[in-house]
């Protein structure tokens, strides 16, 4: 059983500040229905309210407030829901009063009404997994589909109480200091048999167009030919996304259905015909999006994906014997919000990234 506890060791962020405006108007506790219910109250307003689903936002950043506010006003644009959004300060002094905001995201529908989500925010008075619970799961739009975006450590912080009524969970296993363990943790979460959730990591989610755009090379027969005789993977990296790097080159060693050796970052792929292929992972300029680069090269023929600092665009330059070509294809889904976006639209769609665990968890290991 996972710890009933989400405090944390690390050390403490900076208290969130007296001025929270961003979150809207503040209103106790107990008064957060007859807020929601005095919001929508005023029809000549124009405004109309829509909600499929309960989107939350956990975090213990408090220097985050504004962006996640910022991300929920995004992911409302396209999927209408209840977002919540909770922060447990850990800086703060403990006090006996859950603090409370309630706004509302509207978008401009036909020129005439407003089409709304609201939010409502917390503040945790205190880090415990009850908390958290209780305000989360009192303050549902019963009946629809609940996903949680966990934001920073996971490991030893969810228990069967809580991940049972989940439909959907998106973590960051770029920011957890020991990926494979809390890897491992929701894997064996997910075979309970009260576990319903799907699985979204946005390390893997950062990547999808790279993977996209790679495979969409090889539908050139003669590089497709070459294949077997590459060589070498070589991956630049933004520093603090050494997790998403090797989780792309575990998607492709996975493809060729390769076995693995190596450790301490130092990794050969061995295929079944006998060929290897040598991992380069290299942390690269703090410029830039999460993959600058990823280069497959032998001695017949070579494929680079890239991505310039700014550009909208995602270049694969294809090398065959003294030919060479440069296809350009459209980068999107720049930001997490993004990614969440376009994941809800095909809630569960991970069959991929659970194929490339087994062989991203042993080069953890």
């Amino acid at each position: 059983m996972w710890h009933n506890s989400i405090m944390s060791s690390a050390p403490a962020h900076p208290s969130v500040h007296d001025n929270l405006t961003t979150l809207g108007e503040e209103v106790p506790l107990r008064d957060v229905g007859k807020a929601l219910r005095a919001l929508w109250a005023d029809e000549s307003a124009g405004k109309t309210r829509a909600s499929l689903l309960n989107f939350a936002i956990y975090c213990e950043d408090m220097s985050t407030v504004e962006q996640n506010t910022a991300a929920l006003r995004t992911i409302t644009v396209e999927h209408a829901c209840r977002s919540m959004l909770i922060l447990n300060d850990r800086g703060a002094k403990p006090s006996k009063t859950t603090r409370c905001w309630v706004t509302a995201h509207c978008q401009l529908y036909d020129g005439r009404r407003s089409v709304c989500c609201e939010q409502i925010s917390f503040l945790l008075p205190d880090g415990s997994a009850d908390s958290l619970r209780s305000v989360l799961f009192s303050h549902l739009e019963s009946d629809l589909p609940l996903v949680l975006w966990w934001q920073g450590e996971l490991a030893g912080k969810l228990d069967e109480s809580f991940y049972s009524v989940l439909n959907g969970i998106v973590v960051d296993s770029s920011e957890w200091q020991n990926p494979r363990a809390t890897l491992e943790q929701l894997l064996v979460a997910r075979q309970s048999r009260s576990a319903r959730f799907s699985l979204t990591d946005l390390s893997w989610m950062r990547s999808h167009t790279l993977r996209l755009t790679l495979a969409a090379a090889f539908q050139n027969a003669a590089l497709l030919r070459a294949l077997p005789s590459m060589d070498k993977l070589q991956i630049t990296y933004h520093p603090g996304h050494r997790t998403g790097a090797s989780l792309l080159a575990a998607w492709l060693g996975t493809q060729l259905d390769v076995t693995l050796e190596g450790s301490e970052g130092k990794f050969v792929f061995h295929r079944k015909n006998g060929t290897t292929l040598s991992i380069e992972l290299t942390e690269g300029s703090n410029e830039g999006c999460p993959f600058r680069e990823l280069t497959l090269s032998g001695p017949e023929a070579a494929v680079t994906v890239s991505r310039c600092v700014g550009s909208g665009f995602v270049h694969a330059i294809t090398r065959i014997g003294d030919t060479v070509s440069d296809d350009v294809q459209p980068a999107v889904c720049d930001t997490d919000s993004d990614l969440i976006v376009d994941q809800l639209s095909r809630l569960g769609g991970t069959t991929r990234y659970f194929e490339t665990l087994p062989l991203f968890l042993k080069m953890l290991a």
